[in-house]
């Protein structure tokens, strides 16, 4: 066993599935950890399966997951030398992981270099980035904006670009440089109305992310979300991908619904365009930029393709992402029974190597990542909230569910996070097959409940039935 498993005890700075997976992980490596929780999210599985592996000392009551000096305080309590922090909170903030890892009391930050965060964490610095390497970005402004006279001189060059282009109503996006996860977004489609969407844009991103700088780019139409999974040592060097996926089934406000590893299926599906080709041109290009700055960490490049084959940048978001597990159920490497993408990361923020190369990595089947939420897809996505009473899932080879929400008894849907519940990911050999899975543990799963009224639980399920014989289709 590594050094490194023997020495660390892991602060688990967030909530619900994910720390769920964490602390599994955690399990596997051999490693002690610490949980966290608030008040109103006691009831979230989480805290049961903490108590249960580590016993009480591993689960501390904090006020608030947005509060970094609390985690540092549970760190110290609990004598943790190593924070994981999920994704969401503090996965992409880089002061956080600067102090965790410069304070008088160090902890390792189980994600990427603070710097590399920093880095890459600013769009602007990243598309400057991309195109000085020759990686194709978005039409538009490559550095922060904050006046709005140079602001809408380009938002004109673009609608005009569009125009020339044969797109008889062209838009341009208005996003906040600073965000990420479809926050801070705006389509413009009236030049008229530019300006005020500019200003609210600006005031929302100081709000928010305490920085004023926005984007103008071309908004492009019809396009799917692509994903390219890195994984790389903590010196830079061994930079490695395990495969695409396709992140196209997305709400109105740009949140997942559906992913599924590969990105692109040619041999299932056909295409305008060499689907093969295009999803080699974004690996290679998101290894590029890795092995550039030196990535040392999990990270996703995100990516989207127009109907004609053609990709551009879009963001890279630092962090081990939701949809990690649809990239390992598709993943073999030798020597594993299955790929972990988790315990991976926490191996490599620990200092250990990969152990593999790349030809090492192999991919076989297909993937599909439904997020099951509490939520009405006919009324904007608005989420519902009230009491699960049944939740239940038929237990299946092909089926991983990760769900913080209890199966045995009653659950309340906090009001102060995301109503999101569960994660069922399934495999197939085709991808035929893999939708036919998907459908059946659709419709063999349970979810009951209802609201202060009586009113009947809402969830998305319908909608993601809906969407599955459609996937990685333009």
């Amino acid at each position: 066993m590594n050094k490194t498993r023997t020495i660390h005890k892991i602060l688990i700075a967030n909530r619900g599935e994910i720390a769920i997976r964490i602390i599994r992980a955690c399990q596997h490596l051999g490693l002690d950890f610490v949980c966290v929780t608030t008040k109103e999210d006691t009831a979230s599985g989480h805290c049961r399966l903490a108590v249960e592996v580590g016993g009480e000392q591993a689960l501390y009551t904090i006020s608030s997951y947005y509060d970094p000096n609390e985690m540092f305080s549970v760190a110290d309590a609990s004598g943790a030398t190593a924070v994981h922090p999920g994704y969401g909170f503090f996965a992409e903030d880089h002061r956080f992981a600067r102090r965790a890892s410069e304070r008088s009391r160090p902890l390792v930050f189980i994600g990427p270099s603070w710097s590399v965060i920093r880095n890459l964490g600013d769009k602007i610095n990243t598309k400057r980035l991309a195109r000085s390497l020759n990686i194709p970005t978005i039409p538009g402004s490559d550095r922060p904006l904050y006046d709005e006279i140079e602001a809408e001189a380009i938002a004109q060059a673009l609608f005009s670009f569009q125009i020339e282009q044969g797109i008889h109503k062209p838009v341009v996006l208005v996003k906040a440089s600073a965000g990420g996860g479809g926050m801070g977004i705006e389509e413009v489609s009236d030049p008229d109305k530019f300006r005020s969407i500019f200003r609210r844009v600006r005031n929302y991103a100081k709000r928010q992310f305490r920085d004023e700088g926005v984007l103008v780019e071309q908004r492009i139409f019809d396009f799917n979300h692509l994903e390219v999974q890195i994984v790389a040592e903590r010196n830079g060097t061994n930079v490695v991908h395990f495969g695409t996926r396709n992140c196209s089934v997305q709400s109105i406000g740009r949140q997942k619904r559906i992913e599924v590893a590969p990105g692109f299926a040619p041999q299932f599906v056909t295409y305008a365009f060499d689907a093969a080709d295009v999803l080699d041109s974004i690996i290679n290009h998101s290894l590029s930029m890795a092995r550039e700055v030196r990535y040392d960490n999990v990270g996703t490049w995100e990516w989207i393709v127009t109907p004609n084959g053609q990709p551009f940048l879009l963001e890279v978001n630092t962090r081990i992402q939701v949809e990690n597990g649809v990239s390992a159920i598709i993943s073999r490497v030798p020597g594993k029974e299955h790929v972990d993408l988790i315990a991976e990361q926490i191996r490599l923020g620990l200092g250990d190597s990969l152990g593999y190369t790349q030809k090492d990595v192999v991919f076989e089947g297909v993937g599909i990542e439904y997020r099951i939420i509490a939520e009405e897809p006919h009324n904007k996505f608005a989420p519902w909230v009230g009491r699960i009473e049944r939740f239940q899932w038929k237990e299946e080879p092909w089926v991983r569910v990760y769900s913080h929400v209890p199966t045995d008894r009653p659950y309340e849907i906090p009001t102060e996070f995301d109503p999101n519940l569960a994660l069922g990911i399934v495999w197939g050999e085709t991808l035929h097959q893999a939708r036919e899975r998907g459908q059946s543990f659709l419709d063999n799963l349970v979810l009951e409940g209802r609201n202060t009224r009586g009113e009947p639980l809402q969830s998305n399920i319908a909608y993601l039935h809906a969407k599955t014989d459609m996937l990685l289709m333009f």
